[in-house]
């Protein structure tokens, strides 16, 4: 098999996965990153739940109309820890998904971090 970059990606995702996993304590962000849109959610491995998530499609991004994917990326994550302390989920533990933590996903990180959550 050639090494693509999904091949790459799934891969490194499959050895992440080994170690991250989240409990209803300490859930999971997991983070994933299209051509266009960027998504996440927080995710309860134990009962297979996801409890919120956030993505660069929702109401609120939007209509702030950014240009930069980075400044998105940013508020996304902001987004969701806003929704994260509302639930009483303060420390998550941060899955990137296979991505290089580089650029919309060191962003999205960076904004929840500044939103108030714990990694």
């Amino acid at each position: 098999m050639t090494n693509t970059k999904t091949y790459r990606r799934n891969r490194i995702r499959k050895r992440i996965k080994k170690v991250i996993s989240g409990t209803p304590d300490y859930p999971r962000l997991s983070v994933f990153r299209s051509n266009k849109e960027i998504y996440c959610q927080v995710i309860d491995d134990v009962s297979g739940k996801t409890l919120l998530q956030s993505s660069s499609r929702d109401k609120a991004i939007t209509d702030l109309k950014l240009k930069s994917n980075i400044e998105v990326s940013y508020n996304v994550g902001k987004s969701v820890a806003e929704n994260a302390i509302k639930k009483g989920i303060d420390k998550i533990k941060f899955d990137r998904g296979g991505y290089l933590y580089h650029g919309r996903v060191k962003s999205l990180a960076e904004g929840a971090r500044e939103g108030g959550l714990k990694f």
